[in-house]
């Protein structure tokens, strides 16, 4: 598994939410948690329309990051749910949610305290 400097993390966690956006992802947010969680920096958020587009925005967020970076996920839950896939970066996690489950769990109330990077922004 390829180690990622901590530097580089926020760069890789925009990567993956516009990979998510190409793959016409939902209300994409990169949230910086790193202050307040040991275990993570940035918390990358999307919503899909369903199933089949939920497949589509991790197969794209992988193979981007793979390619971009030789960079893998330490682990990916829920490949085959309806309602959410969580992919483990180590230094960020990628959140993709059917749009009611991301409603319930409604993670950016959780995190409102925490800046969100404009991601979207030309570099």
């Amino acid at each position: 598994m390829k180690r990622i400097p901590h530097s580089d993390s926020n760069l890789l966690a925009v990567s993956a939410a516009r990979s998510a956006a190409d793959k016409l992802g939902v209300e994409t947010l990169v949230i910086d948690v790193g202050d307040v969680i040991g275990i993570t920096d940035f918390f990358v958020i999307t919503s899909s329309n369903n199933q089949r587009q939920m497949q589509s925005i991790r197969e794209e967020i992988e193979m981007n990051l793979s390619k971009e970076s030789d960079l893998k996920p330490i682990r990916v839950e829920g490949k085959e749910s309806e309602q959410w896939v969580l992919m483990d970066y180590g230094v960020f996690v990628v959140h993709i949610f059917d749009r009611e489950w991301r409603s319930f769990y409604n993670l950016e109330r959780l995190w409102s305290d925490q800046p969100i990077l404009d991601w979207e922004k030309n570099d």
